[in-house]
C-alpha cells in the first residue's frame, strides 16, 4: 500500500513547522482519502469505490480535527467550562485531587508525568483521576475537549493498571483512526518511559503478526476493526483477560462507518468486571445513547455548555451588498480598531483566496487555511499565526473548532454559516465566534450581510442565542468607536 497516507504526507515546505515522532514499531500504511462539501465551505470524507475515502470539497473531518488539535497543542488549555460530575452512587464522597502526589502513584509513573510538563492535574484531570483509579474500579463517560489533559488522564490510568509480571494484553484501548491511535500511544510510551516492563502494541491496519500468537503486550491501541479481529478471528488477545477498556473520541467514532458496531462487538467480548471509560468531545443525543450502550452503571463527567463564552463576546452585524462592500467594511474595521490578530470564516476556498489576495495587497499580513491542505500544514500555518508571524487568518470552517489563540481580538463571518436548508447552523456560529472571547478577554464577532436572506439568518441567531446582535456602520468612525469600545 502507498506509504504517502494522507495524514501523514508531510510538505516538505511545512515540514519544518511540525515533526512527527511516531514509534518505529509502526508500519506506516494508509490510504489516499477524497471529500464531499456543503454550503459552508466544509469537508466531508466518503467511501470510494476500493474501499479507500476521497475529498470532494471544504468540510472538516472530525477525525482530522481532532489530530491537528493534537498536533497544535504545546500545553494545556485553560478550560473555562465548569466541570460537573454525576456519580454512580450519589451517596459515596465526590474526590478531586489539587497535585499528582495525592493519587499515590507508582514512583516511577510519577516520575514520569513530571517528565512530560505536568505540574499539576488539569481540571478534568482533578475529577476523572480518582474515579478512574478508584477501588474497586468505576466505570466513566467524560465529557472533555481535546487540550484539556484527557489523553494523558487515561494514559495514566491505563499504567497505573497494568500488572507487568502478568505478559498478556490487560489494557484495550480503541480511537477511530490509525493516526489517532499512534498519538495515544506516543502519550503512553512517553509517560511510562520509566516503566521497562511495561509493553504496548498498536492494534492497527498493516501491523500484522503471525498467526497464532499470543500477544504478550500489555497494552493494545488500535483501531475498532483490527482491534476486534484480533480478539475474535485471530485469537491475538483473550478478551477475558482485559481488565481496561478506554474508548476515545466517542463522537468522531460514531460518525465513521462501521466503527460503532465494531466497538459494540468489542465490548461483549469484555467481562462484567472490565473496567470502561469512554471519552468524547460533545454529546449530542447519539453519542449518548452510544455511550449508555458501551458503558453500564457510569460516573458521569460534563461540562457546562459553551454558550457562556457569549457573555464576553460583542457582536454586530453590517449591511453590505457584495462583497467588495464587506471588503471596504472590512478595511474600516481595521482602520479604526487595534486588532491584535483576527479570524476571517469564508463559504468556499475560492471566496478565501479572493479575500486573501485582497488583504495582502491592502499590506495585511495574511495566513489562509483551507480543506485541500494536509493536516501538518494546517498546523503549520496555525503555529505561525499564534506565534504572530501572520495577523489575520482567513479560514473555512476547517478552523471552526478548538483552535486556541490568545490574542484573537476579532472573528469576522465574511459568509454567514447556514445548514443545507439555508437556515442559520447555530452550532457552527457558536464554535467560530468563540475563536475570541477566550481566556476571560473581551472578543468582537462581526457578521456582513449582504441579503434579505442574510438578515433572516441574524435573526435566527439571536432568536436561539438570545442575545442581540447590534447593528454597526463601518462608515461612522465615531460610532463604530463607541460601540467597540
Amino acid at each position: 500500500m502507498s506509504k504517502d497516507s494522507w495524514a501523514l504526507a508531510v510538505d516538505v515546505q511545512e515540514a519544518n513547522a511540525v515533526e512527527y515522532e511516531f514509534s518505529k514499531k509502526v508500519d506506516r500504511v494508509g490510504y489516499l482519502p477524497t471529500l464531499s462539501g456543503d454550503i459552508n465551505g466544509n469537508v466531508f470524507w466518503e467511501n470510494s469505490e476500493n474501499g479507500g475515502r476521497r475529498r470532494q470539497a471544504d468540510k472538516v473531518d472530525l477525525a482530522e480535527q481532532s489530530l491537528l488539535n493534537k498536533l497544535i497543542r504545546r500545553s494545556l488549555v485553560r478550560n473555562r467550562n465548569q466541570v460537573e460530575v454525576l456519580q454512580r452512587d450519589p451517596t459515596s464522597p465526590l474526590y478531586s485531587v489539587k497535585t499528582f502526589e495525592e493519587l499515590r502513584l507508582k514512583p516511577e509513573l510519577l516520575k514520569g508525568v513530571y517528565n512530560m510538563g505536568f505540574n499539576r492535574p488539569s481540571r478534568i484531570q482533578e475529577n476523572a483521576l480518582p474515579l478512574m483509579l478508584a477501588q474497586p474500579p468505576q466505570n466513566l463517560i467524560a465529557q472533555s475537549q481535546s487540550g484539556t489533559g484527557k489523553t494523558a488522564a487515561f494514559s495514566l490510568a491505563i499504567l497505573s493498571h497494568v500488572n507487568p509480571a502478568n505478559k498478556w494484553t490487560q489494557c484495550l484501548c480503541i480511537a477511530p483512526t490509525y493516526e489517532l491511535a499512534l498519538q495515544i500511544g506516543q502519550v503512553i510510551e512517553q509517560m511510562g518511559k520509566f516503566c521497562p516492563d511495561v509493553k504496548l502494541a498498536y492494534g492497527i491496519r498493516g501491523n500484522r503478526l503471525n498467526r497464532g500468537v499470543k500477544l504478550q503486550e500489555q497494552i493494545v491501541i488500535g483501531t475498532p476493526g483490527t482491534v476486534l479481529d484480533w480478539c475474535t478471528k485471530y485469537k491475538f488477545i483473550d478478551p477475558k483477560k482485559i481488565t481496561m477498556f478506554v474508548l476515545d473520541e466517542a463522537d468522531v467514532m460514531i460518525a465513521t462507518q462501521g466503527h460503532r458496531d465494531q466497538s459494540i462487538r468489542i465490548q461483549r467480548q469484555l467481562t462484567k468486571d472490565c473496567q470502561m471509560l469512554l471519552f468524547s468531545a460533545t454529546f449530542e443525543e447519539s453519542v449518548w445513547r452510544f455511550a449508555e450502550q458501551v458503558v453500564p452503571e457510569p460516573n458521569i463527567i460534563r461540562l457546562k455548555r459553551e454558550e457562556e463564552t457569549l457573555d464576553t463576546i460583542k457582536q454586530f452585524y453590517v449591511e453590505c451588498r457584495e462583497k467588495e462592500d464587506k471588503f471596504t467594511a472590512l478595511c474600516n474595521l481595521y482602520g479604526s480598531l487595534t486588532i491584535a490578530q483576527a479570524v476571517i470564516f469564508c463559504h468556499t476556498r475560492k471566496m478565501a483566496a479572493w479575500l486573501t489576495a485582497h488583504l495582502t495587497t491592502e499590506g495585511h499580513q495574511v495566513a489562509m487555511l483551507s480543506g485541500e491542505m494536509t493536516v501538518e500544514q494546517r498546523a503549520a500555518v496555525i503555529e505561525r499565526f499564534r506565534n504572530g508571524k501572520e495577523k489575520v487568518l482567513v479560514t473555512t470552517n476547517v478552523c471552526s473548532r478548538g483552535i486556541d489563540v490568545e490574542q484573537v481580538s476579532l472573528v469576522v463571518n465574511f459568509d454567514l454559516p447556514v445548514d443545507l436548508d439555508g437556515n442559520a447552523d447555530n452550532d457552527t456560529y457558536l464554535h467560530r465566534i468563540g475563536r475570541t472571547g477566550r481566556f476571560g478577554r473581551r472578543g468582537f464577532a462581526v457578521n456582513m450581510v449582504d441579503s434579505t436572506h442574510s438578515m433572516d439568518i441574524i435573526k435566527q441567531i439571536e432568536m436561539h442565542f438570545n442575545r442581540r446582535i447590534t447593528k454597526l456602520d463601518t462608515s461612522n468612525l465615531e460610532e463604530m468607536e463607541k460601540l467597540m469600545s
